[in-house]
């Protein structure tokens, strides 16, 4: 799945039309491999392997936990859509504070333009840091939070109105194909509601300064200036590689998480 990572951020940093970009993600894959090698497909790859688990279950475990805080808060005994909705949002939110600098570096990594720059991870904080300043690994962040707020919310407030729309499961089977089904349709609605920041986040975390002065500094300025320069399209540009990896990815996120959860109950119990 992590090619089509890489694939998603290079259509991402396209900038305007021509020769010599990307114009399909067969094209991309075999351009890729030809013109840099086929290790290239897995080049950042460190930095997101080694927040994959803890930031899953964050994620769940806040939303759980931002679900019982709003029950009591809004003196409700049941989750509802706007409960299920509201709960991801902040799961989403905590997610991103922990994803945002292991994104970034590896967004520099995956760069066709300035990738070789770095000899990999370490060096790209060290170089970060010298030559931008540490806050600069922070950068995107705000488009981060953007990111997975919308994605999160959107994520399980679907999985909520599926569950709640369709027969309870009678079985362990009906419950796994259930669960697969409505995290695969949560991880595709996620996807195309949040890859606008998607994209606004990858080109502010792969700016350098030796690209000139900043076009924008916040995802509101990065829409508006996409929108305008490139035109509406550029907004959704890598949603194919990313809905082929989040849409089906989403699906099995859940079933993963279900399946654990259930584990661990029986163990303690």
């Amino acid at each position: 799945m992590y090619p089509l990572d890489v694939v998603k951020t290079r259509f991402q940093l396209q900038v305007g039309t021509g020769p010599g970009q990307y114009t399909s993600i067969a094209d991309a894959f075999k351009r890729i491999i030809k013109e840099e090698g086929f290790s290239r497909l897995y080049r950042g790859i460190l930095p997101p392997m080694l927040v994959e688990a803890p930031k899953r279950a964050i994620k769940f475990a806040a939303n759980d936990q931002y679900g019982k805080f709003f029950l009591k808060k809004f003196g409700m005994e049941k989750v509802t859509q706007p409960i299920a909705v509201l709960t991801g949002v902040c799961a989403g939110l905590t997610e991103a504070a922990i994803v945002c600098v292991p994104e970034l570096l590896k967004i520099r990594l995956q760069s066709k333009e300035y990738g070789s720059k770095y000899n990999g991870t370490m060096d790209v904080v060290r170089k970060i840091t010298q030559e931008e300043g540490a806050m600069a690994l922070f950068n995107g962040l705000e488009s981060t939070l953007w990111r997975h707020g919308l994605w999160s919310g959107a994520y399980f407030g679907c999985i909520y109105l599926i569950k709640d729309m369709l027969p309870k499961p009678t079985d362990k089977k009906s419950e796994l194909l259930l669960n697969f089904v409505a995290g695969t349709i949560g991880g595709t609605i996620g996807t195309t509601i949040n890859t606008p920041a998607d994209v606004v986040k990858t080109r502010m975390q792969a700016y350098v300064p030796a690209m000139g002065p900043k076009p924008y500094n916040s995802y509101f300025g990065g829409c508006a200036h996409i929108f305008k320069t490139e035109g509406f399209a550029a907004l959704y540009k890598g949603y194919v590689p990313k809905v082929l990896r989040l849409g089906p990815g989403g699906g099995i996120l859940l079933v993963v998480y279900d399946k654990i959860t259930a584990f661990m109950i029986s163990r303690l119990q």
